[in-house]
């Protein structure tokens, strides 16, 4: 077996695992305290979204610019040059981070505020990270650092939920506990670069200065650091925006809500990274009719999939709350499944509308739609915030429609440009059927325990989807299951 076979292969089995363990944690660890389980997920995501100021795209630039500057032996005086850049973005974020709140005392009310001495180390924890992650990358090693910058967050919320609740900890050595493990993770990821490549600290600039190195540097990061700001954004101000404007429990009660929507998303896992060399090979070739039809192939694939977990989530949502500890505040944001669910649901059945983009010669364009959905996401969430009384029902009714807007936007792109679409009759017909299923399992009478309704009623779901997709050939369910779904496990 190849080292890109078996590090895909382990890669694949850590990224399952991660998600069990924080799907699981969140449904039936964190619901016994909404209130600290907010306030750790208002940290984290408060911290991603400024670590694109401090990282400034250098992360991406040590792997665009890696294998020119290892032919002339400077890839780890590129390494050194990018972490100190990265300190010194981070004085000056620092700076400007206090100066704004000295000039605006107003704001010293934000949660950000009083959160500063954990939210801003933290940054700084995870900006030379990002660093180190991409670095390692390049030596065609995934799977160490996907332990770190997936298990280890898991970890460090649930050890820290754990020595709050039932060990008696004080929040402030929770805190404590869950910004070490950040530390650990760092201080990992240094020592397994180390033993793929001894580490040379060298922080000569002569090399950067040569043939204008460093305005091509400069010039590429910026690119990344305008993607990956808007992108930060656009999924992680949910968490910041209720933390801020609502309250913690509310935070609390969101981020498992979106834990237990994550199962939608289980059919696209690994699958573009199978596609993504057909995409690239079509857009190469200018074999665009071949790109419509696999776009068109995988679409399907995944908003079929996808429409047949979130049918299931739906009807049996209510009875698991049944056993979940506060799932009476569960149950009340029950519109935020229905409300998120189709726009991810959309989402699935776009496809790759992303990666054909960003794969062609009008990359730059994402960064554009990418701006479009952070600036879109954060406004409609501030008015349905301060001009609605609708709490987190309006923060997903936010998202879904700057999210909609996006994958719509996509769509249109794509025709123009290339004449291809995801969409398909084939989709029209997979929803009419879960429609009918979800009704019929909702109206169907229930019996006196939850257990056997959250059995029986997405049995029916399941039932009467596969049964009519069966009669109607819409999608070759068998066929997917039995190769290209697994296939897609583990291929990355």
């Amino acid at each position: 077996m190849s080292v890109v076979a078996r590090q895909g292969f382990k890669y694949s089995l850590i990224g399952y695992f991660g998600f069990l363990l924080g799907t699981v944690s969140s449904i039936f660890i964190f619901p016994r305290d909404m209130e600290f389980y907010g306030k750790l997920r208002y940290i984290l995501p408060t911290a991603e979204m400024l670590l694109p100021v401090v990282v400034f795209g250098l992360s991406f630039s040590n792997v665009k610019f890696f294998h020119h500057t290892q032919k002339d032996g400077k890839h780890q005086n590129f390494l050194s040059l990018s972490l100190l850049q990265v300190v010194i973005n981070f004085a000056i974020f620092t700076l400007l981070f206090f100066a704004f709140f000295l000039i605006f005392p107003q704001f010293k009310s934000l949660e950000l505020w009083k959160m500063k001495r954990l939210i801003l180390p933290l940054i700084l924890v995870l900006a030379l990270s990002a660093v180190f992650n991409k670095y390692i990358s390049n030596f065609k090693r995934i799977v160490i650092p996907n332990i770190f910058e997936n298990i280890f967050p898991k970890l460090a919320n649930l050890g820290a939920f754990v020595l709050f609740f039932w060990l008696g900890i004080s929040e402030k050595g929770s805190y404590g506990f869950f910004f070490g493990m950040y530390i650990f993770a760092f201080f990992g990821y240094i020592f397994y670069a180390n033993q793929l490549e001894k580490i040379k600290p060298d922080f000569s600039t002569d090399y950067v200065k040569k043939d204008g190195l460093w305005k091509e540097v400069l010039t590429y990061s910026f690119f990344g650091f305008l993607g990956n700001i808007g992108n930060y954004i656009a999924f992680r101000v949910d968490n910041f925006m209720i933390g801020e404007f609502l309250n913690f429990e509310e935070n609390g009660v969101y981020s498992i809500i979106l834990s237990v929507l994550s199962f939608i998303m289980i059919p696209q896992m690994g699958l573009f990274n199978i596609s993504a060399p057909i995409i690239n090979k079509s857009i190469a070739e200018g074999d665009f009719q071949e790109l419509d039809r696999f776009h068109k192939k995988t679409s399907l694939s995944l908003f079929f999939l996808g429409a047949v977990l979130f049918s299931c989530i739906l009807v049996g949502f209510p009875y698991l709350c049944d056993f979940i500890k506060n799932g009476d505040q569960l149950r009340q944001a029950e519109p935020v499944i229905w409300i998120l669910g189709f726009a991810m649901l959309f989402d699935l059945a776009t496809g790759f509308n992303g990666h054909i983009i960003s794969l062609s010669k009008y990359y730059k364009f994402t960064i554009v739609v990418m701006l479009f959905l952070a600036i879109t996401t954060i406004s409609l969430n501030w008015l349905f915030l301060t001009k609605t009384h609708l709490g987190i029902i309006g923060i997903a009714m936010a998202t879904a429609i700057s999210l909609t807007l996006f994958n719509g936007i996509k769509i249109v792109f794509n025709f123009i440009k290339f004449d291809v679409s995801p969409l398909s009759i084939e989709m029209v017909y997979a929803a009419i059927i879960s429609t009918v299923a979800i009704t019929v399992a909702i109206i169907l009478p229930d019996f006196n325990r939850s257990i056997w309704n959250l059995l029986y009623k997405p049995s029916v779901v399941l039932g009467i989807i596969f049964t009519g997709n069966y009669f109607m050939n819409i999608f070759p369910v068998e066929d997917y299951l039995n190769r290209r779904f697994f296939q897609s496990l583990f291929k990355f």
